[in-house]
């Protein structure tokens, strides 16, 4: 089994690459939404983030703004948090892999934004980029809902620059085009992948 890890920074377009992939009927394991899963009611990261972090659980599930702001500039806290949730994502991942395997898939996908800063790359054998102009990610990043200039740039501190995550990728595949020009060059590595 092929495994693909998949990546780029805020506003790069991994939502759109994985829709693509899963179209293709390719299995994608998504970490933001296992964290979102972890956090919600009865998650498994409650219990350790109440503890760590006083007054960032309301009714049960993490509130995402209360503990972003108790974590904000505290690079301590920011590691207490990633020591937490981490080891919970990476869990829901060997599940994911398990169970293509007992499947018998020979391609799937691992959509981790931060594959290439936690050393992530080393879990797969190709790492997919995407990526798109500067311009391109900022207008897409302050369309968001709560978006700010000061929290982009506090997002991209953290992420690896774009460059760089270029240089290190197998495949590089260009968001800033079209969306069908992104899903062309998505199915033409699937089929390079899946002969």
């Amino acid at each position: 089994m092929i495994i693909i890890g998949l990546t780029g920074s805020i506003g790069m377009g991994k939502s759109t690459a994985t829709n693509s992939f899963r179209r293709l009927s390719i299995p994608v394991f998504d970490a933001d939404a296992a964290v979102h899963r972890l956090q919600a009611r009865r998650g498994r990261a409650v219990g350790p983030i109440r503890a760590a972090f006083p007054g960032s659980v309301v009714d049960g599930r993490v509130d995402r703004e209360a503990l972003r702001r108790a974590v904000l500039g505290d690079p301590g806290a920011l590691k207490r948090l990633e020591g937490i949730v981490h080891p919970l994502v990476r869990d829901e991942e060997r599940r994911f892999l398990a169970r293509a395997r007992r499947e018998g898939r020979r391609l799937v996908v691992l959509d981790v934004p931060l594959l290439l800063e936690t050393g992530g790359e080393a879990r797969v054998d190709r790492v997919v980029v995407v990526s798109a102009p500067a311009a391109v990610q900022r207008t897409r990043v302050l369309r968001r809902r709560g978006m700010t200039e000061e929290r982009l740039t506090s997002i991209r501190a953290r992420q690896m620059p774009d460059a760089e995550k270029r240089r290190r990728a197998h495949h590089v595949i260009p968001t800033g085009l079209s969306r069908r020009f992104a899903q062309a060059r998505i199915k033409r590595l699937v089929r390079q992948l899946t002969p």
